[in-house]
């Protein structure tokens, strides 16, 4: 089973977090990082803070390539649509648009103050 880790004190984040969890096949796993055993999972709360982590058995991947393995893990379209974001020039700019939400996220719907990454 694949396991997406994100930040579970980021509003933003739990929402958008809870919205995938019920596109899944059932094959993935979705929980805040901040109850989740790192260390079993080769990952650190510095690494979970800075972006969400996406493992199966290929490894571990962060960001947009996170999202992209968690929306693979999903029903149709979500599916295709995590496939087309790991395309070579779309994976470049998907990465780039996962940068500037993460950045902003404090100030997206559902977030609280503990959404600032400062």
């Amino acid at each position: 089973m694949a396991i997406l880790l994100f930040d579970g004190d980021c509003g933003f984040c739990a929402v958008s977090a809870a919205r995938l969890a019920s596109w899944s096949t059932g094959d993935l796993e979705v929980a805040p990082w901040q109850g989740a055993d790192l260390e079993a999972l080769g990952t650190s709360s510095d690494e979970c803070r800075s972006a969400v982590q996406f493992f199966d058995q290929g490894g571990r991947v962060s960001g947009a390539a996170a999202i992209a393995g968690a929306l693979r893990c999903c029903r149709r379209p979500w599916g295709v649509v995590g496939t087309v974001i790991r395309w070579p020039g779309i994976a470049w700019l998907a990465e780039r648009v996962y940068r500037v939400v993460a950045a902003h996220r404090h100030r997206l719907p559902g977030s609280t103050a503990a959404c600032r990454l400062d």
